[in-house]
């Protein structure tokens, strides 16, 4: 369940190139930066406006004006980012996505429709279609350790060879208030977190999580 085809729909998101020739969505991080630079001079100017440097937002965007956007930085049709949002660079925020108060976002893509509302920090990660972050919910995006972070699935290891990585969730998943999702946290499409979890690992799709050791499948 770690593949990019089993997380995320590239349908829902500018940066679907980006994705191609990668097998898990982590490998997408060193090259954000360089992706937007690309993408951004492609965008149609009757469409996208350029605001400062490498920053081009949607003309039917919303961007409150005390919201600051550092390059480079493309807000998609019909996003909205709220007063205090502070987007430090290498973001990419989908069409429809809400960026709210105090939120703080690094090295990021925001499939389209995410929501990341109310004082979220989410660096480098990759947040697929519908994703919600509840009120104060964060990325941890290093370990204490300062080790390299290693995206763990069951006894499987794969080494990222990065000593920034967030979390990567899948299409429609719910993160509840307050949780704190520790560096490579891949959690699958659909699933819910519970409010003040602190998850690790991989979590499967469909899935609610309401502590470590306790997983149940969401039941229709």
């Amino acid at each position: 369940m770690l593949k990019i085809t089993d997380l995320l729909d590239l349908t829902h998101t500018l940066a679907r190139e980006l994705f191609d020739g990668k097998e898990y969505a982590w490998e997408v991080l060193p090259d954000i930066k360089d992706f937007i630079l690309e993408l951004g001079k492609r965008l149609p100017e009757e469409e996208y406006e350029l605001r400062g440097e490498n920053v081009w937002v949607a003309r039917d965007a919303l961007v409150y004006p005390t919201a600051w956007l550092a390059g480079p930085c493309i807000v998609d049709h019909g996003a909205e980012v709220r007063h205090c949002a502070f987007v430090r660079g290498s973001a990419i925020i989908g069409k429809n996505a809400v960026v709210g108060n105090s939120t703080e976002l690094k090295n990021v893509i925001l499939f389209d429709s995410v929501q990341v509302p109310h004082y979220n920090y989410v660096g480098d990660s990759v947040l697929g279609y519908k994703a919600h972050m509840g009120a104060g919910s964060i990325t941890s995006n290093v370990k204490s350790d300062k080790k390299l972070v290693v995206i763990r699935e069951n006894e499987e290891r794969m080494e990222t060879g990065r000593k920034k990585v967030g979390a990567i969730l899948g299409d429609n998943v719910e993160i509840g208030c307050g949780s704190v999702l520790n560096p490579g946290t891949v959690i699958g499409r659909c699933s819910r977190v519970y409010p003040l979890s602190s998850v690790r690992g991989t979590i499967p799709a469909h899935c609610v999580y309401k502590c470590a050791g306790e997983i149940e499948a969401i039941r229709e």
